[in-house]
């Protein structure tokens, strides 16, 4: 009970703080200077609603553990990879930003609640997901970049994002450490709830 109440204290905390926050976090940037590599390595961290979801991949890892740990992290790129092509090829998925939100959603839930599915539906749910980041990042393209280079480049920057998940995971081996992941996913899941509420008016 008190670690449910510590939860419910840290969430109007962070919504305070999110209220707070520049306009330009909370939308996609429509392109970034120097195309191509720098723009790629640049576009997963331009959005709050991917970043979050982004670092509840690894948090959830660090939940599971292995070989979820790794497993997870490792899916969701290449997953988001094949994504990416499916946008740059124009090729239409309905409901990519509601999709995006709802991978926060869920996936901060996952942490906040140390829920634990099988393996293989747990995979299941970050490559679903990943498929939805994958498309925006490669619809997103600017123009006159080269897309190789931009799609191996947000490869990098998720897998990164995905690394520091891991680290702030590995937090819950320390004294307090399972709170502090548990209001992390608190937090990831309710900011993919405000995109969600922006994503369907």
């Amino acid at each position: 009970m008190n670690r449910i109440h510590w939860q419910f204290r840290v969430l109007p905390t962070a919504a305070a703080a999110l209220a707070l926050a520049p306009a330009a976090a909370w939308a996609h940037a429509d392109g970034h200077p120097g195309g191509g590599f720098v723009a790629g390595l640049l576009h997963p961290i331009s959005g709050l609603d991917h970043v979050v979801a982004m670092v509840a991949v690894g948090l959830w890892g660090a939940v599971l553990g292995p070989p979820a740990l790794w497993v997870l992290p490792v899916a969701f790129p290449l997953v988001m990879a094949f994504g990416g092509l499916l946008g740059l090829l124009g090729v239409p998925i309905p409901g990519v930003e509601i999709g995006i939100a709802v991978s926060g959603l869920v996936m901060g839930q996952m942490v906040l609640f140390e829920l634990r599915p099988p393996f293989w539906l747990a995979a299941l749910i970050v490559s679903a997901f990943a498929v939805f980041h994958g498309h925006a990042h490669g619809a997103e393209l600017p123009a006159g970049s080269n897309a190789l280079l931009y799609s191996l480049a947000f490869v990098i920057a998720t897998g990164l994002l995905h690394l520091l998940g891991i680290l702030l995971g590995e937090t819950r081996r320390w004294p307090g450490g399972r709170r502090f992941v548990q209001g992390a996913g608190g937090v990831v899941a309710l900011i993919g709830l405000l995109f969600l509420e922006q994503a369907l008016t």
